[in-house]
């Protein structure tokens, strides 16, 4: 599996957030359920009728997105766990200020950002695979990771056809070596985007 993110999570990263696994589970799902929303409102706000299949492509995400929210919260409440009230992502936050809001690029930053938490959140699942002893941890996230890559490729795919392929480029690189910045910033603890207190 190849990602184009400027970092890489060494498996000490998943064993660490691994020793309370049900806060991990409680911060998976609440970014479950706010990729389900983002695509909705990625439906809504732009319905892209300059691009075939919008509607159908985010209908598709977010239904999966429902769909792994339920995994995650039958998984957190078999475990003894329950979901909290407030739930706050600096990492996704920062990413989102990147967004050139108001201006012709928003829609493809929207897009970019997206495409960039996904592809991040596929390699945390695979690293969470690997450092898991536990065997259903190990099937749930094997799977999710296969998810979140084609969801990956989806928005970035869209993303290239909202604007020209050479300004798309550009800025995807950019946000790249943001991305990295930022999650780089993040304070260790039992986070999807958490940061990796080895190398703090």
């Amino acid at each position: 599996m190849e990602l184009p993110l400027h970092s890489a999570t060494p498996i000490e990263w998943g064993r660490a957030v691994l020793t309370d696994p049900l806060a991990l589970l409680v911060d998976h799902a609440f970014l479950e359920k706010k990729a389900a929303n983002n695509a909705l409102e990625l439906m809504t706000r732009w319905p892209a009728d300059w691009v075939p299949g919008w509607v159908e492509t985010m209908t598709g995400v977010a239904r999966d997105e429902a769909a792994h929210l339920a995994q995650v919260t039958r998984l957190l409440v078999r475990r003894g766990g329950r979901m909290e009230r407030i739930h706050k992502n600096p990492y996704a936050n920062e990413l989102r200020l990147l967004v050139r809001k108001g201006s012709a690029g928003e829609v493809v930053d929207r897009l970019l950002v997206s495409a960039l938490i996904e592809a991040r959140s596929c390699e945390r699942f695979s690293v969470l695979a690997a450092a898991s002893g536990d065997e259903e941890l190990q099937t749930f996230y094997r799977a999710l990771c296969s998810s979140e890559l084609g969801h990956y490729k989806v928005f970035l795919r869209l993303a290239y056809k909202v604007a020209p392929k050479a300004g798309v480029e550009e800025r995807w690189q950019r946000v790249l070596a943001e991305e990295a910045r930022i999650l780089e910033a993040q304070p260790p603890g039992p986070r999807i985007h958490s940061g990796v207190e080895s190398a703090r």
